[in-house]
Order: C-alpha cells, then structure tokens, then sequence
C-alpha cells in the first residue's frame, strides 16, 4: 500500500503545487547523508525533573555544560522501555505502547530553502482508544537559533516541556507548551513546524509564553507517504519568514529536535528525540549542506 499525503501551511497565499514549482526538494534523497536518531516515550519528564539534581542525576552534568544527548544517546531505547512500562516516570502507562522509534533523519538547503525528511517504521498500534482520532500521526520539529531558551543548546525540546501542561498529571487542558520568560521580542521562543497525517496539513507557529500553531510565514510546506510500514515526511521551509520563524543562514548550527505523535496520540503522550544542532552549510549533528 502507497499512501500519498499532501500539505499546504495555514495561511500560504500559494498551493501546495505552486510553492514545489518555486522550491523543490532533493530528487535522489538517497544521495543526501542520513543521521539516525532514536525516539523515545518519555512518561512525565518535564524540564522541572530534567533539571532537579535530587532526582534527576544529569542535573549536575547539564549545569557543567553537558548535552543531554552526550549522556543518553546511546540507552535512549531504554529509557523509553522503562517508561513505557510504567518503571518509571509514568503514572498511566498504555499497554502495547512502543517504546521507542527509530527514525532517520537528512537536510539539504538550496540557499532559499531547507529541506528536512524524516522516515520510520510505523510501529505496532497498542490498542489503546485514540486521543487524537482525526490524526493517526503528526510529526513537529522545533528549532532555536540564539540558545536564549533555557536548555535549549543542551536538551532540544525540553525547554518547553513543562509539568504544569495539559496531560502531564493534573494539569489543566488548557495550559499549553511554554518557555521560561519565553518572548518573540527578545528572541526566546522555539520555530515549531507541524504535520498532520489525517488533517493534510503543515502548520507554522512557535513557542514563547504559549504554544502557537499558525501565523508563521517561512512558508512550510510538508508531504506526507506511507509504504508499507514506511513512513517519510519531507518539509520545506523558506530560511526567512516572520514572527516567530527563526531566520536561517549558511554557516550558522541551530538547536533541534523533534516529535512524534505515533498511534494517535496527543500531548506527552509522544515520542521526543533529544537534542541535536541543525546547521546550514555547516557541520552539526544533523547538516543541511546545499545541493
């Protein structure tokens, strides 16, 4: 079975056609380096436990510098049995839910442009009653350019991730992902790019003092196939846009990392990736170098 899914950003003045006319993305992804990654379930591990040394024993490291993914890059699959089960750090866990994914990720830019595929195996669904039913999958990434967001140079994502969210344990619904003093003015915020499996659409927001969906301008764009149990996502964004888009340029590392909503699930129940720097004709864990 090939599935074929398509998305234009909220808001774009143009359609999904004519921006791949303007940008296309590579022709032989397989000519373009591939970084493999590990997602793992994280169970209730926001940046309050991250950072809480009588609990957490990378506390220490990451206030000497360290990088979450210096420590746990290579047991992140482990960890993520660990809380799937319900070991650790989850109060609710979900029978059958995966504990890890393992993705692959490439980057390539055109001097306008940055391309970014991402492809995994679909995992093996729990059973569980879906949380999101309208959307079997969604994939975000989230970029930060000046390492103004508290840990996020050493932990990615986690700077948004906090226990007072909605679905972390008695959280109210309505309190979304946030960053500490997080603010678009002074550039502390997080460039988040979304896509949604069953909706057929990429979405342009940021995080700053709330998570925001839409109203970006980078124009995103993303397309979505299912082969087999293959999946591959590739988005496109332009390297400027507006507030909230973080501006990229060639020689520059930006902090990265990325989620997936797999299973039909929604909020923490996800899979994360810790964090790694994104450069642009510059070597970083991950390196969009121009085709």
């Amino acid at each position: 079975m090939k599935k074929t899914l398509m998305a234009s950003a909220v808001g774009a003045v143009i359609a999904f056609g004519a921006q791949s006319a303007m940008a296309a993305a590579p022709a032989d992804w397989n000519s373009v380096a591939a970084t493999d990654v590990t997602l793992f379930y994280p169970g209730v591990s926001p940046v309050e436990w991250i950072t809480k040394g009588t609990e957490h024993g990378g506390a220490r490291a990451l206030k000497k510098g360290e990088t979450c993914a210096g420590c746990h890059s290579e047991e992140a699959g482990d960890m993520g049995a660990k809380m799937a089960s319900g070991k650790k750090l989850e109060p609710s866990p979900i029978a059958g839910k995966a504990p890890f994914i393992n993705a692959k990720v490439q980057a390539a830019n055109d001097g306008e442009n940055l391309y970014l595929r991402f492809t995994w195996k679909q995992p093996t669904a729990s059973g569980a009653a879906p949380m999101d039913a309208d959307n079997p999958v969604k994939i975000a990434y989230m970029l930060e350019g000046g390492s103004k967001v508290e840990l996020a140079e050493a932990g990615g994502c986690w700077g948004s991730c906090h226990g007072d969210a909605r679905t972390m344990p008695g959280a109210a619904d309505t309190k979304t992902k946030y960053v500490k003093d997080g603010s678009l003015a002074n550039g502390v915020y997080y460039d988040l790019n979304q896509w949604r499996s069953g909706e057929n659409k990429a979405f342009d927001g940021y995080v700053a003092t709330e998570r925001v969906m839409e109203g970006g301008q980078a124009l995103v764009d993303a397309q979505g196939q299912l082969d087999g149990d293959t999946w591959s996502v590739v988005f496109t964004r332009k390297f400027a846009g507006g507030e909230g888009d973080v501006t990229l340029a060639p020689g520059n590392l930006y902090n990265f990392g990325f989620a997936i909503h797999d299973d039909n699930a929604t909020g923490r129940y996800h899979h994360v990736s810790l964090g790694y720097t994104l450069g642009i004709d510059a070597q970083g864990d991950i390196t969009a170098a121009k085709q």
